[in-house]
């Protein structure tokens, strides 16, 4: 049974195939997979987004299906529905593209926030309840969602309790120059996606899913997450700071890129250095923060530097 350090290697390096020059991201992605969590990836079209979720999926192997969300999308378009068979004259479940293990939301936040709402339930409890009846998600279960920063025209902002559903909001960004030269040369010919192979079963990464939990959080780790938290509620420039389940992705995430390290117990780097992509979705800005152009991403570098984290401490279990 590989270790989830060993299947954080593989997924890089198969990721890395299309997606080339962008290794922290890529490890961002593979922290949230691990961390049994769901993904959202924003940035400008056309920087790969789309690419990225998908070469993640062929390497695990696992079912998959993507939605393309668009205005006219409905919620059952997402959960499925019941037809009546005429045959049996009875009403006959026909599951939608939540019922696969890894699902791709392709540009989420331009589909009305009623079909939004429609992932809540999955999203949250992995299951969904259409027509009364409850039904259980596959394991793993995993969305990957993109979407355009919500300054774009005919966007629907997700609301925050679907954003705080995310493990991780990460970006991908433009490549350098000689990465972008790099990635033509690539696609000269044919589309490396299409040279993507599996590198992981199912089972594995499930089972790396269960390691990740048991990894090793010091109390003053605990506590230096609960203090981040906290401050990022308390500041004068946020509206509606982190949550506690915020509080837990910190937690989660933490143990997932100490796992992806080879180790078995959490530093405070690692929870310092996944502040930013953990917690900046969840904070909403005053009206007067916004209007001086602040960001979460400053308010939190200020958050980190504030809070002190704990030192001379022996952090292995």
């Amino acid at each position: 049974m590989p270790t989830p350090a060993e299947i954080a290697t593989a997924l890089t390096e198969s990721t890395e195939r299309v997606i080339v020059g962008k290794r922290e991201p890529i490890r961002l992605a593979v922290t949230a997979l691990l961390g049994d969590g769901h993904l959202l990836i924003e940035d400008v079209p056309g920087v790969a987004k789309t690419m990225l979720a998908r070469a993640l999926a062929l390497s695990i192997g696992a079912s998959f299906r993507r939605v393309q969300c668009t205005p006219d999308l409905l919620p059952t378009d997402i959960t499925g529905l019941s037809v009546f068979n005429q045959r049996t004259a009875e009403f006959e479940f026909s599951p939608g593209p939540v019922f696969a293990n890894i699902v791709l939301c392709d540009e989420i936040n331009r589909a009305p926030p009623r079909t939004q709402s429609a992932l809540l339930e999955a999203m949250g409890e992995r299951q969904v309840t259409v027509d009364g009846v409850t039904r259980s998600l596959a394991r793993p279960f995993c969305v990957l969602a993109t979407q355009n920063p919500i300054e774009y025209e005919g966007t629907f902002p997700l609301p925050e309790a679907q954003l705080d559903r995310f493990l991780l909001r990460m970006t991908i960004g433009y490549p350098s120059g000689e990465a972008e030269s790099k990635m033509l040369l690539r696609l000269q010919l044919s589309h490396p996606i299409e040279q993507v192979q599996q590198v992981v079963t199912t089972e594995d990464l499930l089972a790396a899913q269960q390691e990740v939990r048991r990894v090793f959080v010091h109390e003053k780790i605990r506590d230096y997450i609960v203090r981040l938290a906290h401050a990022s509620r308390t500041h004068s420039d946020v509206a509606l700071g982190a949550s506690p389940r915020g509080s837990l992705a910190l937690l989660r995430a933490s143990q997932a890129r100490a796992a992806c390290e080879g180790l078995g117990f959490v530093l405070p780097d690692h929870v310092k250095s996944l502040v930013e992509p953990v917690l900046g979705h969840r904070l909403v800005l005053t009206p007067e923060a916004r209007l001086a152009g602040r960001t979460p991403q400053a308010i939190l570098e200020h958050v980190t530097t504030r809070v002190e984290p704990p030192v001379g401490q022996q952090y292995a279990g």
